[in-house]
């Protein structure tokens, strides 16, 4: 609590205990004193003082007043001495074995499959990590709150009980142990002291006088002070309670959201202080306001300031005592003691019942403090948990009556505690035993749903509350609590009391048999679809207890007998009703049957059954156990009435039948609802399966025939399966039809379906195989998808682990998707295609699957069922059903149909399922005879289908029938079904007969005897001679298509040879151009020796309009889409603060560490400029139409869809063509011996400096000379730049210039976060920078994942930095010439000195690579002349591309000496190589340079290997930038990855020697120069003395945060994660940024920001700062990525850490151990590195248009 409840006695502040010496303490210390009246007198005195401010309190000092004025006296009275000292002792002494601490909501809990009891027992975050579960099978989980570690609890575990921190002796010996009982004095103390404070806690939370307080506090004369204090209620919304405060009581909006914070955490909040009358006011005014937006008022007190005071300080003596608690087990005892002691003679409860009944009007931090008192004494000592429960027990129906109508959630409620108790199995058997605690929960259930009874004393849940009943379910839940663990020893008493639970039970199941009947529409749809919602989810939630009921029966024989006895006599008092019809008589095949007339299609009915399905499990454990032979002993056969038991169910699946067959349709959705959920996995074992088992009991008890008439008749089938001609109505015949199916469909299940318990003799595994078995069959699946098809127990496992590796195996996941379970072969066998779990369309798709697979093995599509196991002696008689009369009669009518070919009247899956039955027949016989001699098998389905259905002459039998069915040509697909039964008759029959094959062995369902294998291989051979066949003229086909198409190529040679003109040209230029000596000329970037451009002729087609352009400087501009965004994916420090906007910022100089730059990248789909415009146009004008819908892109920043990819795009790259250039060897030769180094500065300076002169209009200007001659300044020199050869300037389209210039206004906009301005000086600087930065993101990203330079880029990757270099080359003509010639000179300054100016950074301030392209593509502004727009010439521009390069270089070279070669080496090395002996004389003048600063002393190979390793990623980007700039290809090395390979080939390219320091000694004299005035700079300096620090070179690649491998590492960091801005300890939702591991505390107000002016999550304002708007977060506690760009927009992402079975587990649902998977992992790294997360955001955001209510903008 905010008062200080969480600080412990032990870490008080000093300043609390000053008064040592207090009056009062003396006077506790006197033993005469009535303490009570003492203790409450001080209280009286100090109490309304200390907490006055209650507004605006105080916190800190109210906890010191308090300390020093009340606690500290108290304490020092209670221990006899320093109570620091004390509990300091206390604490040493010994810890309780038991953890007891307490979850917050959101906190992580783990539980161990293998060692928990059941589910409930869960363990804290420590003492998992200390315990021995952590190696075992356990899930983690997020408490929703008000949970208690179990650790050291006994009972809760079946091994591994207490963690290593628990264990007796962890933290002392256990001498030291026992001597921690507190001594005889402090106790009789305890025992003064704790009474009056517990009853002053009770009373005054229990205080219900809003203006007055007890006598005993009353002690100065009552003043007028009050406070108007509201109260938290879970019906007004957190905007609700903002409206009506502010309006009521005129304050601002920060108020009243801290008003209402308070009241959501605290429970309640004082919101005026003053007059009574003036409180009085504000509470009407506030109720008045809030009746206005919600229903009810808001509930609001007008409280006494002293009474409001008293009520602090009694939660604030709650936490006090709390803590006390926690340091010994006496004081815990003497608690408890004093809180369960009753008043002698007195009806009153004892404090701790007084305060449970007052729990639900007590505010929720009141609560709080209530119940951890409740969890730190009574829980933590188990005989005093016992008499705890008693109590709860005591008063279970007032506490859930109170909860039911409370608004507060559960874990606010004192009845959450039921599972602390009723989860103990020694303390549930107790209260079974002694409490009758099955009966109180039963009878607890009914008495709160009393509106919802009819007048047949039936639920009808019409128009019912879901907050109530989701109350409701608590009740539910506690019966599922107290049979979690069935007793191993049952007592008379205990099967009384449990039997009477039973009965108590069986009561509620009554008003459920039968409930919400229906009745079928004719005629007029209904008009609203009734709720059927609530009846269905109770049906869920009593699915478990109904299953653990009749576990708990099946434990004890005698109980079993009994509790069949009470169930039987429910079913019947429920089926007497209604009996009064007379009954009718049907006749079919000579068998007569009598039953009281009943249609489903005309009665009423209902689908909740859970006595008849209780029932029907109790009958089957009755089989199981052995039971059933006494069953007569209970239950007589005259009162058993088997027909009556099975007329309820067979109506239910009657009913699913006609639903089926569409006669329901005019009943409305709810009803298909409805019977969905009957056969869904969540509900079916208490359902659908247990209608099946009471057919099968009906089957067993019943004569065959006689439950085969009652079927026919309740299936309206009666007239069917007579002679009558049925009517000509399609509609009828087709509703017939599939009753029909239905009909045959149950009929298999009742005969097939086995696989239960008791039915037969098969264990919980066998079944579980079974069901995977099936799903598998279906297609391979995820674990995660198994365990969902597949019921769960009461302790939520479904059994799968234990089998699954016998039936399948497991195949693991890529890069995305998961990991699937695939069937093995060996368990195909029993596969079974009438799979009674399996829905239409599961049937269908595994039929079609297993017949897929049965072809492809050259098998025959034959699926036979696999033989059942036998059925267990009570279920014997089930399978007569099948050679009875009215069986054969229904097969042989239905085979007949199909014979005689009236197609109406059948269907192909009818014939199937005769066949399935046949088939069913066929293998039990065939079984029978196996295993018994044959006078000793009375079944004899072979006789009666090969028996004639009548005398007549045209009479034929059912194997007639069958062999008949080969001929119908509908049936094809039956053929092989047909071919199997038949050989199972000649089996059958051979069998039969005792003929010499009578011997064989039993064969699998699939196989044919020895005798019929002939056959078979016949069938086969023909099989493969058509395969082989078929393979041949398909063989034939493809040598036809293949000769035509060489014809064709023949006859059009020419078209073919044009599309190869291209590469020809190429080819013959490489080949003239190449020479005999080593290097390959054409393969170098730079100088004199520059390769020719390799330029294609580019013809593109617009994905809008599908029309092809080649691409021309004077043709229409065709454009990229393309998407410009700021990005911080290449710097290491991420805490620079980035400018938020940038209109003072200046972007010509990058900083060395890349800290945001802004990055283009394209999809690389081409359009037409003029058909682009007309989408975005009408992109815009749909918008305007659609105003309500929100559009995932932002129009008014340009943003739109690629409307191939989809891909967020906001800008699109002109598609400018590359220029050829070819240089003339001999010019080359001639202007080489001209133009040195030197000599190109010093034209380059006169050049500037006219430009200067003549700028300045006669100013005077003075720029150094680079070299001792003087710079002169006549027209000659000023023009002796153009000498060395000129061009003219490409002539670009009007669309192309548009094009240039709208894409350079997007950079500049979106990279600067500036509004759109043409005109701005800096549109230059930002198109050289977003081209540079590109560049390093590509080179990065190569080298990252290990690709070679060239080659590897994808497509769109190629085709959009090609377009980018273009353009930034091409962009120079669109703005004013001296504009950049102004930014050349800045850019020259930082590598010339003589150009410096001031804002000039100093060489270790700015990133080379971003010089070296600003440079390169400004430098052809010099050549601009008034008259004539210029460029240099092929020659010109090969120099001055070769010396500006190389000035930079040197200038990188500089840069990494002084930043990354200082350091002493740690190994040393004797190469002695000319490169070494390069840099050791290199270093010699820089050390004399800097006087001395940088060492000399560094060996010569350290600074080589140092600028080797540093230059590297600057010379592959020069290469990159040159490559797309010029066209020249590169050398074949670069299309490799190798390291050594690399950095020659590199150098080769761009013309540098391999010893980067010869350029030094090459250039010396014009260098020497520059570098002494590159050492003399300050910055340099202050690096090497050690002052700054300098960005090292190879700049760090990189990553996201290295995550940890195990999650509940993660998980463990969580825990530990408090909020910086928030005093309280409840629970926050932490999130990790990945891309620089910073914690943060996500969707909560205390982390809010205000950024320019508006609010923003403590995600959202640090993607600002780390990611420049785009982040990557992981939400620890759901196991969720949240990619988030901007303040708008974000989507969810799988999260990399996977489970055993390759699944991600959002939320923890699963709760499965997580373990990181590195290949996601990647992934997301590459999502960054890539820049595509705005794009995945983008695609997510379509598909998944839910999360638009998703304020990102707070997360």
């Amino acid at each position: 609590m905010a008062d200080g409840a969480d600080r412990s006695p032990v870490a008080r502040a000093a300043g609390g205990r000053a008064p040592a010496q207090a009056p009062e303490r003396a006077m506790w210390c006197d033993e005469r004193f009535d303490f009570q009246a003492t203790f409450l007198q001080c209280l009286a005195k100090h109490v309304p003082n200390i907490y006055s401010a209650e507004m605006d309190p105080l916190v800190e000092k109210q906890e010191e007043m308090v300390q020093a004025a009340i606690l500290y006296p108290l304490e020092c009275y209670l221990f006899g001495e320093d109570p620091d000292m004390f509990l300091e002792k206390l604490q040493q002494s010994g810890t309780s074995q038991l953890c007891g601490k307490v979850f917050k909501g959101g906190e992580t809990t783990y539980s161990c499959r293998d060692c928990a009891v059941d589910p409930t027992c869960v363990l804290c975050i420590d003492c998992f990590q200390n315990s021995i579960h952590k190696n075992h099978r356990y899930k983690m989980h997020s408490s929703t709150g008000g949970g208690f570690c179990d650790c050291g609890d006994t009972e809760a575990w079946k091994a591994g009980p207490l963690c290593s921190k628990h264990e007796p002796g962890a933290s002392s010996s256990p001498k030291e142990n026992s001597e921690c009982h507190l001594n005889e004095e402090i106790m009789e103390h305890s025992r003064r002291v704790f009474p009056s404070v517990i009853k002053y806690i009770v009373d005054m939370l229990i205080w219900e006088e809003e203006e007055e307080l007890p006598m005993e506090l009353t002690i100065r004369e009552k003043v007028d002070s009050y406070y108007c204090v509201l109260f938290n209620d879970e019906h007004h919304s957190y905007d609700h309670v903002i409206y009506s405060l502010q309006r009521a009581l005129g304050c601002e909006l920060g108020e009243a959201q801290l008003h209402t914070t308070a009241i959501d955490k605290e429970g309640r909040r004082a919101v005026k202080a003053g007059h009574y009358a003036s409180c009085q006011e504000a509470k009407e005014e506030i109720k008045r306001h809030s009746e206005n937006v919600s229903q009810r008022p808001l509930h609001v007190e007008v409280l006494h300031a002293d009474v409001m005071a008293h009520q602090k300080f009694a939660l604030r003596l709650g936490s006090w005592l709390n803590k006390l608690m926690s340091y010994s087990s006496d004081f815990r005892q003497i608690f408890c003691q004093i809180c369960l002691k009753e008043e002698a003679g007195s009806e009153k409860p004892c404090f701790i019942s007084k305060l449970m009944l007052w729990d639900a009007r007590l505010h929720k931090g009141a609560r709080k403090v209530l119940h951890e008192l409740i969890f730190s004494s009574f829980f933590m000592e188990m005989e005093y948990k016992k008499l705890f429960a008693v109590e709860f027990v005591k008063y279970y129906k007032a506490l859930q009556k109170e909860y039911i109508s409370d608004d507060h959630d559960r874990v606010l409620s004192v009845t959450a505690l039921s599972v602390q108790m009723f989860t103990v199995p020694t303390l549930a058997r107790h209260l079974i035993e002694e409490r009758n605690v099955i009966t109180i929960i039963t009878e607890t259930l009914l008495e709160v749903l009393p509106e919802y009874l009819d007048k047949n004393d039936k639920f009808n849940f019409q128009g019912y509350s879901q907050d109530k009943l989701n109350r409701v379910y608590s009740v539910i839940f506690d019966l599922r609590y107290i049979l979690v663990s069935k007793p191993a020893v049952w007592t008379d008493h205990l099967r009384e009391r449990f039997l009477e639970g039973f009965v108590s039970f069986l009561r509620i199941l009554t008003c459920m048999q039968g409930m919400e009947e229906i009745k079928r529409q004719i005629g007029q749809h209904i008009e609203v679809d009734p709720d059927w919602e609530a009846a269905i989810a109770i049906q869920m939630q009593l699915k478990n207890i109904l299953l653990m009921f009749q576990e708990w029966c099946a434990c004890d024989e005698e109980l079993l007998l009994r509790s069949y006895r009470e169930c039987h006599k429910a079913v019947m008092r429920c089926s007497t009703n209604g009996r009064s019809r007379e009954k009718t008589v049907f006749h079919l095949c000579g068998h007569t049957l009598e039953s009281r007339p009943y249609r489903v299609s005309a009665d009423p009915v209902s689908i909740h059954l859970p006595l008849s399905r209780t029932l029907a499990g109790l009958h089957v454990r009755l089989s199981k156990t052995g039971a059933i032979s006494r069953l007569h002993e209970f239950v007589s056969p005259e009162e058993f009435q088997v027909e009556l038991l099975v007329e309820y169910p067979l109506r239910c699946l009657v009913l699913v039948a006609q639903v089926a067959a569409e006669m329901w349709r005019r009943n409305g959705l709810s009803l298909i609802s409805q019977v969905f959920y009957y056969q869904d996995v969540k509900c079916r074992e208490e359902m659908y399966d247990k209608d099946i088992i009471m057919l099968q009991i009906g089957a067993s008890l019943m004569d065959p025939n006689q439950f085969l008439l009652l079927i026919l008749q309740r299936y309206e089938l009666a007239d069917a399966f007579k002679k009558i001609k049925p009517t000509k109505d399609q509609d009828l015949i087709k509703q017939y039809n599939v009753l029909i199916e239905e009909m045959l469909q149950i009929l298999i299940y009742v005969v097939g379906e086995r696989y239960v318990p008791g039915i037969s003799n098969v264990t919980k595994e066998d079944v579980i195989m079974r069901e995977i078995i099936h799903l598998l069959c279906i297609e391979p699946m995820a674990h995660s998808a198994i365990t969902k098809s597949l019921p769960e127990n009461e302790n939520n496992e479904t059994g799968l682990e234990n089998v699954i590796d016998k039936v399948a195996t497991f195949k693991k996941p890529g890069v995305s998707g998961h990991g699937v379970y695939e069937l093995k072969d060996e368990c195909l066998k029993e596969f079974n295609v009438f799979f009674y779990h399996y829905t239409k369309t599961q049937h269908s798709k595994a039929e079609h699957t297993q017949k897929k697979r049965r072809k492809q093995e050259n098998r025959d599509e034959a699926l036979p069922p696999p033989p059942p196991p036998d059925f267990s002696p009570a279920f014997s008689n089930v399978v007569r059903i099948l050679n009875c009369d009215v069986m054969m009669h229904i097969l042989r009518t239905l085979l007949q149909r199909a014979v005689e070919l009236e197609t109406h009247l059948w269907t192909e899956a009818m014939v199937q399922m005769v066949l399935h039955l046949l088939s069913l027949g066929l293998l039990e016989e065939k079984q029978q005879l196996q295993k018994s001699p044959e006078e000793e098998v009375t079944f004899d389905f072979y006789h009666k289908a090969t028996r004639m259905g009548s005398s007549a002459l045209n009479a034929v039998n059912v194997l007639m029938l069958v062999e008949k069915l080969k001929r119908v040509p509908q049936l094809e697909a039956q053929k092989d079904t047909v071919n199997w039964i038949l050989q199972m008759f000649d089996m059958v029959k051979r069998l039969r007969e005792k003929s010499s094959l009578a011997t064989v062995g039993a064969t699998s369902g699939s196989e044919a005897t020895k005798g019929d294998e002939s056959t078979q291989d016949k069938e086969k051979a023909e099989r493969k001679r058509k395969a082989e066949a078929a393979r041949l003229h398909r063989q034939k086909i493809m040598a036809q298509m293949s000769a035509l198409q060489r014809n064709f190529i023949e006859t059009h040679k020419l078209l073919y040879e044009n599309t190869l003109e291209a590469q020809g040209k190429d080819d013959a230029i490489m080949e003239e151009e190449s020479t005999s000596s080593a290097i390959d000329y054409s393969r170098i970037a730079l100088g004199p020796k520059r390769g020719p451009s390799v330029i294609e002729k580019e013809v593109l087609t617009c994905i809008l309009c599908q029309e092809e352009q080649e691409v021309k400087f004077e043709s229409a501009a065709m454009v990229l889409s393309a998407c410009v965004q700021k990005s911080t994916a290449l710097t290491q420090n991420r805490s620079r603060i980035l400018e938020l906007s940038g209109d003072t910022l200046d972007p010509l100089f990058m900083h060395p560490d890349l800290p945001c730059g802004t990055h283009t990248g394209s999809c690389g789909h081409v359009m037409h400029a003029a058909c682009w415009q007309k989408y975005f146009e009408a992109i815009q004008l749909n918008f305007r139409q659609r105003l309500h819908v929100e559009q995932i892109f932002d129009l008014e920043n340009g943003e739109y869809l690629c409307p191939l990819c989809k891909s967020l795009c906001n800008t699109v790259i002109p598609i400018v063509p590359l220029r050829a250039q070819k240089i003339n060897s001999e010019d080359a030769d001639a202007v080489a011996q001209i133009l040195s180094l030197a000599r190109w500065l010093e034209i380059v300076t006169v050049r500037i400096s006219g430009y200067s002169v003549k700028n300045a209009k006669g100013e005077k200007q003075s720029l150094p000379p680079f070299t001792n001659k003087g710079t002169g300044s006549s027209a000659l020199e000023f023009h002796s730049i153009l000498s060395f050869g000129v061009q003219s300037s490409a002539k670009y389209s009007s669309s192309i210039k548009e094009m240039l210039i709208l894409f350079a206004t997007t950079i500049y906009r979106v990279g600067l976060k500036v509004a759109p301005n043409e005109a701005d000086s800096r549109i230059p600087m930002m198109t050289w920078s977003t081209c540079a930065f590109t560049i390093q993101c590509i080179e990065n990203l190569l080298e990252t994942e290990g690709k070679p330079l060239f080659g590897s880029l994808q497509n769109r990757q190629h085709s959009g930095l090609k377009a980018l270099v273009q353009f930034a080359a091409a962009q120079r003509t669109t703005s004013p010439q001296l504009l950049i010639q102004k930014h050349l000179i800045r850019l020259l300054g930082v590598l010339l000195p003589n150009y410096k100016g001031e804002d000039t950074p100093s060489l270790l301030e700015v990133d080379m690579f971003h010089i070296l392209v600003a440079a390169v593509l400004s430098f052809p502004s010099l050549y601009w002349e008034d008259a004539v727009d210029l460029q240099p010439s092929s020659v010109s521009s090969a120099y001055n591309h070769l010396y500006l390069f190389h000035l930079t270089t040197l200038a990188h070279i500089m840069q990494i000496v002084i930043s990354s070669a200082t350091e002493s080496p740690t190994a040393h090395s004797s190469d002695n190589s000319e490169e070494a002996q390069s840099a050791q004389s290199f270093c010699r003048e820089v050390c004399q340079y800097t006087s001395g600063c940088f060492s000399q002393d560094i060996p010569g190979w350290l600074v080589w290997d140092c600028v080797k390793k540093g230059i590297m990623p600057y010379l592959r980007c020069a290469a990159l930038f040159f490559h797309y700039l010029l066209g020249v290809s590169p050398p074949e090395e670069l299309l490799q990855v190798s390291e050594e390979g690399q950095f020659k080939a590199l150098c080769s390219y761009l013309c540098l020697p391999t010893n980067l320091f010869q350029l030094f000694h090459e250039y010396w004299d014009t260098v020497n120069p520059l570098l002494q005035r590159w050492c003399a700079d300050p910055v340099v300096l202050s690096c090497l003395k050690g002052k700054s620090i300098a960005i090292r070179y190879p700049r760090k690649r990189n990553h996201l945060i290295e995550l940890p491998e195990d999650y509940s590492c993660l998980l463990n960091q969580a825990s530990q994660f408090r909020c910086p801005r928030s005093s309280d300890d409840e629970q926050k939702h932490p999130v990790l940024c990945l891309f620089c591991g910073a914690m943060l505390c996500s969707q909560n107000t205390c982390c809010q920001e205000l950024v320019n002016g508006e609010e923003l999550g403590a995600c959202t304002s640090h993607a600002l700062q780390c990611g420049a708007g785009v982040c990557m977060f992981l939400k620890i506690r759901e196991c969720k990525v949240v990619l988030i760009e901007g303040k708008t927009r974000g989507c969810l992402y799988p999260a990399p850490y996977l489970d055993e079975y390759g699944e991600t587990d959002p939320g923890l649902k699963r709760g499965n151990p997580l373990h990181l998977c590195q290949e996601r992992y990647r992934k997301l790294h590459l999502l960054w590195q890539q820049h595509c997360i705005i794009e995945e955001i983008a695609r997510s955001q379509e598909t998944n248009q839910i999360f638009f209510g998703f304020n990102w903008q707070l997360l």
